[in-house]
């Protein structure tokens, strides 16, 4: 994998990412020749024309990485590459269409757009066809060897058996474990040289998976093995770089202590993101407006109560605040105030409750609490009060969720389905420290772009 701004994205992605933009440039190009060729119009040299095909390139790719033609899903199916492709085709041409409106200068004729909006999607299927199978391949994926062999060496054993995986591992190596579960790991008695084992097996990565670490770690072997080019890390580092998540069943206080993350140069970067949160809450309360009052109108002809309601939740700092959201369920839905999770098919919601929780519509009036300051764009979900003291109680490190701002969307939401229980919550605080712990404008921007995603297939909606 290749870390940009502090993320991890796989080689195959960033590889397939860059033929896609070579494609589309050529298809932006062949839209613009073939409609010339058309009309019997002389054409001037492709320089000409840099402004318009990167407009073009740019604006796709963008669509494509919003509805996740890059995500594991897509890498692994034909089918269901091909369906994100010519969705995300369909709405770059969109935007296009709007951008040209605005900014004439940058415009293709309307023939050509359409000519390089069909040759992209053929072009990026096609390619698809040829290489789908190469992408997936042992060629991309890292081998790993890893030292140990009980339950958390059988963990990366599982977890490298997942479709979409990125590593493979060519071999386990037991370390004198009480409790070895791994049948196929050779004894580290038997191996004269561990170094030298490593190579042998032309590995690119040792992992440390030890079940006890306190006056067991090989410091010879891995010295030996840092020495040979070899990359050496611990399980809780490899799982956060494989999985977009901090393992809580692996992780220590004096790993997050001591590992990258948690940077305190954000003030840029807190900077431009609040001068964000103003413009785009602003712009989206605006543009939502007339949306937001004919939802209001529908939720109350649908059932009795408020069209909008507010609850207390947790947010930066532990510090209380209220958010106003949208009705989608009857007024009797708690009893006494007493918060309840939400389950799947919740008999509480109502008709069009149903419908603006799957479309995102009641999290819309969320934009006031952005604008004022209390929440961002981009964070942790905020949590009403009564869960926050039952999961601080049950989940480790749930308090350091608490020292980023909440936000709307969040790297757990657009990786993780709606959280309706302990177990839900304990996996989404992984993706929360998660992004707590790899803050960027890069990440930021990317889980705005996904949120797309998520809206126009709302799985994870309850």
């Amino acid at each position: 994998m290749i870390r940009l701004f502090k993320h991890y994205v796989p080689n195959a992605v960033l590889l397939l990412g860059l033929f896609d933009f070579l494609l589309l440039i050529a298809a932006a190009e062949f839209g613009w020749q073939f409609r010339a060729h058309q009309i019997g119009m002389d054409v001037d040299g492709i320089a000409t024309r840099i402004p318009e095909i990167l407009s073009f390139a740019v604006s796709l790719q963008t669509a494509m990485v919003a509805v996740g033609v890059y995500g594991t899903d897509a890498l692994q199916s034909l089918r269901f590459a091909a369906a994100r492709l010519i969705v995300a085709v369909s709405l770059g041409t969109i935007f296009l269409s709007v951008l040209y409106f605005f900014v004439p200068a940058l415009s293709f004729w309307r023939s050509n757009l359409l000519y390089a909006m069909v040759a992209a999607a053929v072009l990026q299927i096609l390619m698809r066809i040829l290489l789908g199978k190469a992408l997936g391949s042992q060629a991309f994926k890292r081998r790993v060897v890893v030292l140990g062999a009980g339950p958390r060496a059988a963990r990366l054993k599982a977890l490298s058996k997942v479709p979409g995986s990125g590593f493979v591992v060519v071999g386990y190596v037991a370390m004198n474990e009480a409790n070895r579960v791994i049948p196929e790991a050779i004894a580290r008695d038997a191996i004269y040289n561990l170094a030298d084992h490593v190579v042998l097996l032309n590995a690119s990565e040792v992992v440390l998976a030890l079940e006890e670490r306190r006056n067991a770690l090989p410091l010879k072997d891995l010295l030996r093995i840092k020495t040979t080019g070899v990359h050496v890390n611990e399980i809780s580092t490899f799982l956060e770089r494989e999985t977009g998540r901090v393992d809580l069943d692996s992780v220590n206080p004096s790993w997050l202590i001591f590992s990258d993350g948690f940077s305190s140069g954000r003030m840029i970067s807190s900077a431009f993101k609040r001068l964000f949160d103003i413009a785009a809450s602003l712009l989206l309360l605006t543009l939502a407006l007339p949306v937001i009052a004919i939802m209001a109108i529908a939720i109350k002809l649908d059932s009795k109560g408020p069209a909008f309601y507010r609850q207390r939740r947790v947010g930066l700092y532990n510090v209380g605040f209220d958010i106003v959201k949208l009705r989608s369920m009857r007024t009797d839905a708690e009893i006494a105030g007493k918060a309840v999770w939400a389950e799947k098919d919740d008999p509480r919601i109502t008709r069009i409750g149903r419908l603006i929780r799957k479309t995102r519509i009641d999290e819309l009036p969320q934009c006031w609490s952005v604008l004022k300051g209390e929440m961002s764009f981009v964070g942790p979900r905020p949590e009403r009060p009564q869960f926050v003291e039952d999961l601080e109680a049950k989940l480790p490190y749930y308090a350091e969720r608490h020292m980023v701002k909440p936000g709307i969307t969040g790297w757990a939401q657009i990786n993780y389905p709606y959280g309706a229980s302990i177990e839900d919550a304990r996996q989404k605080l992984e993706y929360d420290l998660y992004y707590a712990k790899n803050y960027s404008p890069f990440l930021d921007l990317l889980i705005l772009l996904q949120t797309l995603r998520v809206v126009l297939w709302p799985e994870g909606a309850r």
